[in-house]
């Protein structure tokens, strides 16, 4: 088994970590998408992979945090570790707004 590109942390903090693979993060059918790559955060506008095996040719991982493995809910925040050394708060109830994403710590390496 391959190393997985994220760690969970806590009951809503993912943690993004590895370069080249960007996470496709999954919040339940009525959420938006979020795109995290190495550089940070956005809404993922694109057409969401059918499966795992089709977006591990994007070079992306689909993360659905209801599953089980990961935190078993949809969550209304949700807080991000970026390789970057940010972290970013998720806030579903703020979807479109400024708000929705936005940087919650910094951390100087």
């Amino acid at each position: 088994m391959t190393e997985r590109p994220y760690l969970v942390s806590g009951r809503n903090t993912l943690i993004h970590k590895i370069r080249k693979v960007d996470l496709l993060v999954i919040n339940g059918e009525d959420q938006p998408p979020v795109l995290v790559t190495h550089k940070g955060i956005k809404e993922f506008t694109g057409v969401i992979p059918d499966n795992k095996r089709e977006a591990k040719q994007y070079d992306m991982e689909m993360l659905d945090v209801t599953n089980i493995d990961i935190f078993g809910e949809e969550k209304t925040l949700l807080f991000v570790q970026t390789i970057n050394g940010k972290e970013y708060k998720i806030d579903y109830s703020k979807h479109g707004t400024p708000l929705f994403i936005k940087i919650h710590q910094e951390n100087a390496f």
